[in-house]
């Protein structure tokens, strides 16, 4: 009976994510034509939300091809949704919740979500945030496999697979005439600043004035209520 539910359930529900998956994927193939700071922007934005959306952000970065600036700006937003909701709901999940979310997703907030649209606030005025300085200020490419644009901090692979396309770019960032580099500094210090310290720093920031405002309750963000 239970597998009978969810074949229904699934058939149900499965044409709208698909449909909502596509609009999501035109759209970032659009905003990629832009100028850097506004794709970096909405790029950001837009595939950070798409990695918290039950709808796979990877998979879109994967079949659009997504490397280079935008694939920098679509880490940064990754990066954002997970980083920010791991140290934005620390008080209310400690240490295991900043580990199953900074690592592992931030879809596990999807419930508190629906429950309060207004926790999202804050990660996603960190992605708008930190998606053109991706692009602006460090020029933060992501030449590794397309795939690793839409990961984040999931197992650490969106920064690992900036590491990998320096070293050896992926086939689609050869295609864009892309080659190898040897990292500098600032390379280094943009990675560390867009991919972990900017999300944990703008997104605390900005829920500590929505909870001030009173739009973040205590315990909005707490998991498994």
């Amino acid at each position: 009976m239970r597998s009978l539910v969810g074949t229904a359930v699934a058939k149900l529900i499965a044409a709208p994510i698909g449909a909502a998956a596509s609009a999501v994927g035109d759209f970032v193939k659009w905003a990629t034509v832009l100028q850097p700071f506004w794709m970096g922007i909405l790029v950001s934005a837009v595939i950070g939300i798409a990695l918290t959306l039950p709808i796979s952000s990877a998979a879109i970065c994967a079949a659009l091809g997504l490397v280079g600036l935008a694939g920098g700006a679509a880490v940064a937003g990754c990066c954002a949704q997970m980083v920010g909701f791991a140290v934005m709901s620390f008080r209310e999940n400690r240490w295991g919740g900043l580990v199953s979310q900074g690592l592992g997703t931030s879809m596990l907030q999807v419930p508190n979500i629906v429950r309060n649209p207004r926790i999202w606030i804050p990660p996603i005025l960190a992605s708008a945030i930190t998606g053109p300085i991706a692009t602006c200020v460090f020029k933060l490419q992501m030449n590794g496999a397309a795939i690793n644009s839409g990961m984040g901090t999931c197992g650490l692979c969106g920064p690992i697979g900036v590491w990998t396309g320096w070293m050896a770019p992926s086939e689609q960032a050869v295609k864009l005439g892309l080659t190898s580099i040897t990292p500098s500094a600032f390379d280094w210090l943009g990675v560390a600043l867009v991919c972990f310290v900017l999300p944990a720093l703008l997104s605390w920031t900005f829920c500590e004035v929505c909870r001030k405002l009173g739009w973040i309750q205590e315990g909005d963000l707490t998991l498994d209520r």
